[in-house]
């Protein structure tokens, strides 16, 4: 008996606008915050009717990344004003430590990381390079970068080309610089640390950008090796 096979269905065009739109919000192109296109607009950038775009809209306000609020126009949701994710209420529920979590993290971002390095395309590499720019930036302005290191880890997520470590990845960073941001700060604000998490950055990057995966998987274990022991250090 051969198998039941279903005709192949064009997607919609309001679903590529949506598709785009979250690629830019958890690329972290759109900021949080930041007040975004109007329909009109989008839909002259786009190329397509108004009504896709509203269509693509309306599904980002259920998800929780956009917010429409009355005559002032659509913004980026924060992650702290949306309801609490997955990761958030796994670790609750479980009373798990932020080691804990970056012992999951470990396993799933050198995997990423070997992925990206044979599948990442010169896109992916613009991302990286943008991201690992910006941090340099907001630390020289005196911020912390903790934005800017996100969008890193989240391009190599897209770098793999595996829309469900984008999605958990998306899940675990919106905790990880929210949930825990009064942790993270305290990583961020030890003179040196900053620049440690750079040139490891940069070694993932030129592993990935070299298509080494074996090297990027060691590159991406050394970072978290050392937020790890960072946390595990402040638990003792």
């Amino acid at each position: 008996m051969p198998h039941k096979l279903k005709p192949i269905k064009p997607k919609r065009i309001s679903d590529q606008v949506f598709d785009q739109l979250r690629e830019l919000i958890f690329r972290g192109e759109f900021k949080p915050g930041e007040k975004i296109l109007t329909e009109r607009e989008l839909a002259e950038a786009f190329g397509v009717s108004r009504t896709s775009v509203r269509d693509a809209i309306n599904k980002l306000v259920v998800m929780g990344l956009l917010e429409q609020r009355q005559g002032q126009g659509t913004f980026v949701r924060s992650p702290e004003s949306r309801e609490k994710s997955i990761v958030a209420n796994m670790v609750e529920s479980q009373d798990a430590s932020i080691t804990d979590l970056l012992e999951v993290r470990m396993g799933l971002e050198c995997n990423a990381a070997a992925m990206a390095a044979t599948r990442a395309v010169e896109k992916d590499f613009q991302f990286m390079e943008k991201s690992i720019e910006e941090m340099q930036k907001e630390v020289r302005s005196g911020r912390l970068g903790t934005e800017a290191d996100a969008s890193f880890h989240m391009a190599i997520a897209y770098a793999t080309n595996n829309p469900l470590q984008v999605f958990i990845m998306k899940n675990f960073y919106d905790f990880l610089f929210t949930g825990i941001k009064v942790n993270l700060e305290g990583l961020y604000k030890i003179p040196g640390n900053i620049d440690i998490i750079l040139d490891q950055h940069n070694a993932i990057y030129r592993a990935i950008r070299e298509h080494n995966p074996e090297t990027a998987y060691r590159a991406m274990k050394r970072h978290i090796d050392f937020v790890y022991h960072f946390f595990e250090g402040q638990g003792k």
